[in-house]
């Protein structure tokens, strides 16, 4: 499926090593060139936000889109190897009150209404540097640009300026909970409420989940330590909100089709259909998630069972906020880096669509620190 087959991080390297971190410009360029990649890639998926498009569809464009852009790039071997790229995480198309992770199988017809609120989530990734990013558009007529109002502009605004201050907040010497308190007040300022659960993770080299996260909303079941954040690290920023209470539930289990290889656990599969897709995972995927899709034929879905059973694979179950409330979701790649932050991937900038709520940002520090620059403009230098 994509050039990430064969790969992945190997086990005696410290990916922690200045090398492997955006103190190293060679890393810096190649997160930006994932960001490339999606950028270009989500600008094709928006396009396809329109009445009566199937689904399954967008999702699978969004895949093709992302593999068409990463080709373009490293195509030689470096010292040797080939640079890995591709999808870092599959394109995932989910609507109204399904909050993540809808990446339907080919067969489904479900197709986009009009006036639902379309949340796309879409990642790469080059030699292991991912950016990911998510959207939330609202699906119209083609070439359409009526304006959103009533709840849920409000809670796309929210996302849209939570973004801002998180990103202004996420520097060098700050902390994980001091990023999730200024994400709570701007929730509290619109009116909305933050989804539990929802974890902003910082990455590295073939790792989307580092230990260092932004909890957006604290559960009994879902805690967080405090870190602080530190020069070169990469976060992406994960932000959904909701007009309800932000306590999601999962309908049905079969429309779970993103999982991703639990790399700390081992058991030795008893049938050969687990085996043989197993296999295949770990050769093809080793690192990211996929989409049950990518494996072909029937051994594949007979296999799947076992490996979810003894814990080989991670699911990504597809989750609802309750029906008739107005989700939205923001995701942005950012890295903190001495001069400000650069923020690589642009959803924030691609959400064109007429947003007009009534509420806005009121808390008097936030306000200051978003009239700021993400990254103050470089000076211009002296002539000799």
């Amino acid at each position: 499926m994509s050039d990430n087959e064969g790969g992945g991080a190997a086990a005696d390297v410290d990916f922690n090593d200045d090398l492997f971190t955006c103190a190293n410009s060679d890393v810096v360029t190649k997160y930006k060139i994932a960001a490339d990649c999606v950028n270009a890639a989500l600008t094709e998926v928006i396009k396809m936000i329109v009445p009566g498009k199937k689904i399954v569809d967008i999702c699978v464009a969004g895949d093709k889109h992302l593999e068409t852009e990463c080709a373009k790039y490293y195509n030689k071997k470096v010292e040797g190897a080939k640079v890995e790229k591709g999808v870092a995480i599959p394109t995932c198309v989910s609507v109204n009150e399904q909050v993540s992770y809808n990446c339907p199988e080919v067969e489904n017809k479900d197709v986009l209404e009009e006036g639902q609120a379309v949340k796309i989530d879409v990642g790469a990734h080059i030699d292991g540097y991912v950016a990911h990013q998510a959207v939330t558009i609202v699906c119209q007529k083609e070439g359409g640009n009526e304006k959103i109002t009533g709840k849920q502009a409000d809670v796309i605004k929210a996302c849209i300026v939570a973004q801002e201050v998180a990103g202004r907040v996420l520097r060098p010497g700050k902390t994980t909970t001091d990023v999730s308190n200024a994400i709570t007040k701007v929730a509290e300022d619109f009116g909305v409420h933050l989804v539990e659960g929802v974890l902003s993770h910082n990455m590295k080299r073939f790792a989307i989940d580092g230990n260092k996260v932004v909890l957006l909303k604290k559960t009994p079941e879902t805690k967080a330590d405090d870190h602080e954040i530190a020069l070169y690290d990469v976060f992406g920023l994960d932000i959904v909100m909701t007009t309800g209470e932000g306590k999601l539930s999962q309908k049905d289990e079969k429309e779970t089709q993103v999982y991703k290889r639990a790399l700390e656990k081992s058991y030795s599969l008893k049938m050969k259909a687990s085996r043989g897709v197993f296999s295949d995972i770990c050769n093809r995927f080793p690192s990211f998630p996929f989409a049950a899709r990518y494996l072909e034929g029937l051994s594949a879905k007979a296999g799947l069972p076992e490996c979810l059973k003894h814990d080989l694979l991670v699911p990504y179950p597809v989750l609802y906020e309750k029906t008739g409330e107005y989700v939205a979701h923001v995701k942005t790649t950012i890295l903190v880096m001495g001069k400000g932050n650069d923020r690589i991937t642009k959803a924030v900038e691609m959400m064109q669509q007429d947003v007009s709520s009534e509420k806005s940002l009121q808390d008097a520090e936030l306000v200051e620190l978003i009239a700021q620059p993400l990254k103050p403009p470089a000076k211009p230098r002296k002539k000799k």
